[in-house]
């Protein structure tokens, strides 16, 4: 088990936002979690990065213990997490938002499967061509490729990514889609949220459906595909 969140309960002041979620992703998966707005879904990732501190819980990765690890040092045992606002440096130049992304110590795992500049660039081609361009003159869907490519300059095994297809147009929907499969399928697993449907069906191993702060229902694409009255319960408005 890559990552293991057991009953998990997350209060911003009085409002209790998390309540007991529970959910897994094992090594090589991509898992989505869906649902509709207001139901906690980007508080579960902050939650298991450390930007807001769980009151009670279980937070397992590869074994170890996290629940309350402050966000730089869970980047460190290797999660990466891509924000919804993306938070590029606007003036600086695309090369060098990539180098920020390097965390000392995270290139132990071999040559040929480290996350160099060499390697994004083959993955993100887009990039490539952009490289002296800073991060204000890119569009919104190389802005979202930028902070993915970031956060694997840091050799993370685990990335939690947070609505990267939100205000993308058609094209560059499916060219993120595409590039997350294929990031998969090189040996990153990812715990997703994403809002478009269509999309997360595409990609996912499993799917996690959120209600108000819980979690609804667990499974495969298929199995959700067989229960119609589950997606207009939880996806439907």
């Amino acid at each position: 088990m890559l990552l293991e969140v057991k009953d998990l309960n997350t209060y911003y002041g009085e409002s209790h936002v998390l309540q007991g979620i529970s959910l897994t992703v094992e090594k090589g998966e991509l898992v989505c979690l869906l649902g509709r707005n207001g139901m906690g879904k980007s508080t579960t990732l902050k939650s298991i990065m450390g930007l807001v501190k769980p009151k009670s819980g279980l937070i397992n990765f590869k074994g170890e213990q996290i629940l309350g690890m402050p966000a730089h040092k869970t980047a460190r045992v290797g999660i990466g997490y891509v924000p919804e606002t993306r938070e590029i440096f606007p003036n600086l130049t695309v090369t060098d938002n990539l180098l920020l992304g390097i965390k000392k110590g995270k290139y132990s795992k071999g040559v040929g499967k480290d996350w160099t500049l060499e390697r994004i660039y083959e993955h993100f081609p887009i990039l490539k061509t952009r490289g002296s361009n800073k991060g204000f003159q890119l569009s919104g869907g190389e802005q979202q490729m930028l902070t993915i490519a970031r956060t694997l300059m840091g050799n993370p095994e685990l990335l939690l990514i947070d609505e990267p297809t939100e205000g993308l147009a058609p094209v560059m929907v499916e060219e993120v889609r595409d590039v997350l499969i294929e990031i998969n399928k090189a040996g990153v697993s990812i715990l997703l949220v994403e809002h478009n449907i269509k999309v997360a069906l595409a990609m996912a191993h499993r799917l996690y459906l959120m209600g108000k702060a819980h979690v609804g229902f667990e499974g495969t694409p298929e199995e959700l595909a067989k229960k119609p009255e589950i997606k207009r319960q939880y996806l439907e408005v």
